[in-house]
């Protein structure tokens, strides 16, 4: 059940990444994004402030880092030139870097049948975003590597909560990520001209409560229920919601008059065989 709740949230976060970009620029709604997720469970950070151990803060740290405020910006730039249902198909690259991750920095074991599935992904991957019908495709496959990069992120996140972070709370891990990081995306947010734009310009507010919704749904909720299902299973099950967002984003790109060729299809089903194979190998 988890699983399926997280899919609907997730695959829902990426047209709300779009709304918001209608008035905000990127590292706008990327520093909001994490405002609103901070303040938002703010109070059981405090809560929690008490409970930690101070060698757990580093992992806090770099969960905070890799696992949000990295990938909001990340995905915020991609989405100005890539449609929201195609970054979320690349969203499926997380289950292979959380195993690549794990692998290569935590030292688990990894089959050759499981490398093939990455590979596969891979591959999946490069079909997506060099497959485009025209100069204007051309010009925008390359933002396609900004998710790339958020989802390896991801990947390592995932081990850290539970390879690092195992026996703290879900909620406690969630808040307290967010509280290493808030700060900064406000102080880089004062800077900007979103104030400005919510007194001049129009649809200022409407853009600013998709990014509300992104930012308490897609952000501070999913983030709890994703370390919890860390903490109960496996990081590679954890990440295999990924097989269900890419339909939801798929479906609200398309709601949304999004064109999605042939060509990207098939990309998605390379991406998902690859996870597939990846999740089945043992």
């Amino acid at each position: 059940m988890l699983v399926v709740i997280l899919a609907l949230i997730w695959g829902t976060s990426f047209i709300l990444i779009k709304k918001g970009l209608v008035v905000f620029a990127s590292d706008e709604v990327g520093a909001l994004r994490m405002v609103i997720a901070c303040a938002a469970l703010l109070p059981f950070a405090i809560q929690n402030l008490p409970k930690v151990e101070p060698s757990r803060w580093k992992f806090l740290l770099g969960t905070g880092l890799l696992g949000n405020f990295f990938p909001a910006f990340l995905f915020a730039i991609a989405e100005t030139r890539l449609a929201s249902g195609l970054a979320g198909v690349l969203n499926s690259l997380t289950a292979l870097f959380t195993l690549l991750a794990g692998a290569l920095l935590f030292g688990q074991s990894i089959t050759w049948l499981r490398m093939l599935g990455i590979a596969i992904g891979i591959a999946g991957t490069a079909i997506l975003i060099f497959s485009g019908n025209g100069n204007a495709d051309l010009d925008n496959m390359y933002y396609g590597l900004y998710i790339v990069l958020a989802t390896i992120f991801y990947g390592i996140s995932a081990n850290i909560i539970k390879h690092r972070l195992q026996g703290m709370k879900a909620i406690a891990v969630s808040s307290l990520a967010l509280l290493t990081v808030g700060p900064v995306a406000l102080l880089y947010l004062l800077t900007t001209d979103f104030v400005y734009k919510l007194q001049h310009v129009p649809g200022a507010w409407e853009a600013l409560l998709y990014i509300a919704l992104l930012a308490v749904f897609s952000t501070a909720i999913a983030l709890i229920l994703f370390n919890r299902l860390i903490q109960i299973s496996t990081t590679l099950f954890a990440s295999s919601t990924t097989y269900l967002i890419p339909v939801v984003a798929l479906m609200w790109g398309v709601l949304d008059g999004e064109t999605i060729h042939v060509w990207h299809y098939a990309g998605m089903l390379v991406i998902l065989l690859g996870v597939f194979i990846v999740n089945r190998a043992r």
